[in-house]
């Protein structure tokens, strides 16, 4: 399988990205940073993605069933050189279904998701995956 995105920006203004249908503005500006997501947030953005995409998968081939699941992510931006490490996710699924194993699902997740496997490659990665009832 291989990917392919498009991407332009404008001087002194921001970005796009083109993928398939779907276009995202970011800020390459000071001007902006307020405003628009910026590259950093863009990558943890495709982590929580990757994510979500497969809770979506597993629940079919665990047998379970919820209603949305939520993630959040925070990661610690390093200097010298700039990059990216200790990124801890919380991912909350909201299902009230007794075959929703929580431990199981989180390594499948971790296993099987392409962005989280190449971001553990390269930096600390870890995350806690609970459920919340319904009410």
């Amino acid at each position: 399988m291989s990917y392919q995105i498009k991407a332009m920006s404008v001087a002194g203004s921001s970005g796009t990205l083109s993928i398939k249908n779907s276009i995202f503005e970011f800020g390459t500006t000071a001007k902006t940073e307020n405003d628009l997501v910026n590259p950093a947030e863009l990558f943890l953005g495709s982590l929580a993605a990757c994510i979500l995409k497969n809770v979506e998968r597993f629940s079919t081939l665990l047998k379970f069933d919820y209603l949305k699941a939520h993630i959040n992510i925070n990661a610690q931006r390093l200097d010298g050189p700039p990059r990216m490490d200790d990124i801890l996710y919380e991912l909350t699924i909201y299902s009230q279904d007794p075959n929703l194993n929580t431990k199981l699902l989180q390594k499948n997740l971790e296993k099987f998701g392409t962005i989280y496997n190449t971001i553990k490659q390269v930096c600390n990665i870890s995350g806690t995956v609970k459920i919340q009832p319904l009410v």
